[in-house]
């Protein structure tokens, strides 16, 4: 997950000035002589583990607000606004010195980096369009910690993110009447969610943009015959084209039904059989806390 290549793409989706860390709108603090502590964060990726993509890399930045824990959450006034923690590959560091006062605090930590957080109950946030494309996709997978009722401490706050939108995984199985094997590349599109939201930053939920329009998803193969695409949480009450699968230039279309849940991975697979209007769908399950 490199950071610059993920600026450009959320600038181009999101028309916010994400960029890199800047304390431009924040006077340094220097090094107080009354002994207060710095503030230490570290952040951990919902999986764990080092690998590309479902990890924090060497480059990446976080957002991180810091309020009196009796305080609201709000876009300036908190003890800590919207500063970049960037991560050098095994610390994640701050443009300045932050240091704790006595009492206790909240802290809210949220990925990707936004340069200006114009609400922070109400933040616009979209996915991309075209998600076979990993940076695209990467870019698109809003992720949320917070941890409450801190006092100052010499070892550093530990907040674990966790995923708040919603993800598709689609199998493709090759039916019994299909003639042959599936080809080794689809295209596969997520039909009529809508794909604009507003994101909460004080509790960690994204909303349904209601006057959002409805898009198609290009979703990304991550292995032969599997493809992920992330949505946002939302209901279809009404059956309509959800998925398609387009091989060899014939259109495999499923109409169905549907609800992204947040933080939710749905698993489902779909059968490919030799008539394009006779597609299955399996439901597989559902996972939280994806890779």
């Amino acid at each position: 997950m490199k950071h610059n290549i993920i600026s450009i793409l959320l600038v181009a989706m999101l028309g916010t000035g994400l960029q890199a860390c800047s304390d431009e709108d924040t006077a340094p603090l220097t090094n107080p002589a009354d002994g207060r502590m710095k503030m230490e964060f570290s952040f951990s990726h919902p999986t764990g583990t080092r690998v590309t993509e479902t990890a924090f890399e060497n480059g990446d930045q976080v957002g991180l607000f810091v309020t009196q824990s009796d305080a609201p959450l709000e876009i300036g006034g908190n003890t800590v606004n919207n500063e970049c923690m960037a991560f050098n590959g095994s610390a994640w560091n701050a443009a300045r010195n932050l240091y704790w006062d006595n009492g206790e605090y909240n802290a809210y930590a949220y990925f990707p980096y936004l340069n200006r957080v114009s609400s922070t109950t109400d933040l616009p946030f979209s996915v991309a369009l075209d998600q076979s494309i990993p940076e695209e996709a990467i870019a698109s997978d809003f992720l949320y910690a917070s941890s409450k009722g801190i006092t100052a401490s010499s070892n550093p706050v530990n907040m674990s993110f966790r995923h708040i939108l919603s993800k598709l995984t689609i199998r493709l199985i090759k039916g019994e009447d299909f003639e042959g094997d599936l080809p080794d590349k689809a295209t596969v599109l997520l039909h009529n969610t809508v794909t604009s939201s507003t994101i909460d930053l004080s509790a960690g939920i994204a909303t349904k943009d209601s006057k959002g329009l409805k898009n198609s998803i290009k979703a990304r193969q991550v292995s032969q015959n599997t493809f992920t695409a992330i949505a946002i949480p939302q209901r279809l009450d009404n059956r309509v084209p959800l998925v398609e699968v387009i091989m060899n230039g014939v259109s495999f279309l499923y109409e169905s039904k549907f609800q992204f849940k947040p933080g939710t991975n749905h698993l489902v697979s779909l059968v490919i059989d030799k008539n394009p209007d006779q597609v299955k769908i399996e439901i597989g399950g559902e996972i939280t806390d994806w890779n």
